[in-house]
């Protein structure tokens, strides 16, 4: 009885981890999708920011574009990673679409308050659009990080 018992849960073991491994894939499949996804987009955020320093607006902003397509699609499995959120909202600005990015950026923030990137790029955002109180406010959340997004900020927001 007991051996009938042991085989038949042996055998239910093996099926589940059979289904799982064959069916479970999907779902592997789209969180490794989601990843890579993103990782494909910031690769083309790198070069976009490599044609932009070398003048090359127009390429940068068809990468941006692109990197944009990738983070939305990456948005739609993981709406509460603040780095997605942060890129959503870079590459939105990069675009031109400054309201929308706003709104990421913000949603990150609400997540991760100290994000380092999205309150450097919120604040960028910010002296774009003459709001430098606020451009302010971003630089005094960096102020205690010994970052380069610190610096950054501060540099720009002294240029204008």
């Amino acid at each position: 009885m007991f051996k009938r018992i042991f085989i038949i849960l042996i055998a239910a073991f093996i099926f589940v981890q059979y289904v799982g491994t064959s069916h479970g894939a999907s779902s592997d499949s789209s969180s490794d999708n989601y990843l890579d996804q993103y990782k494909d987009a910031k690769k083309l955020i790198l070069k976009a920011k490599s044609l932009e320093e070398k003048n090359k607006v127009d390429r940068a902003t068809k990468l941006y574009s692109k990197a944009l397509g990738k983070l939305e699609q990456a948005y739609k499995t993981d709406r509460n990673n603040p780095d997605i959120l942060n890129y959503l909202g870079f590459t939105l600005r990069k675009t031109g679409k400054l309201k929308e990015a706003e709104q990421y950026y913000l949603a990150g923030l609400k997540i991760k308050p100290d994000h380092n990137g999205i309150n450097e790029y919120l604040g960028e955002l910010y002296v774009n659009t003459n709001r430098m109180d606020l451009a302010k406010e971003r630089l005094a959340v960096l102020k205690n990080c010994n970052c380069e997004e610190y610096s950054e900020l501060k540099e720009i927001i002294e240029k204008k």
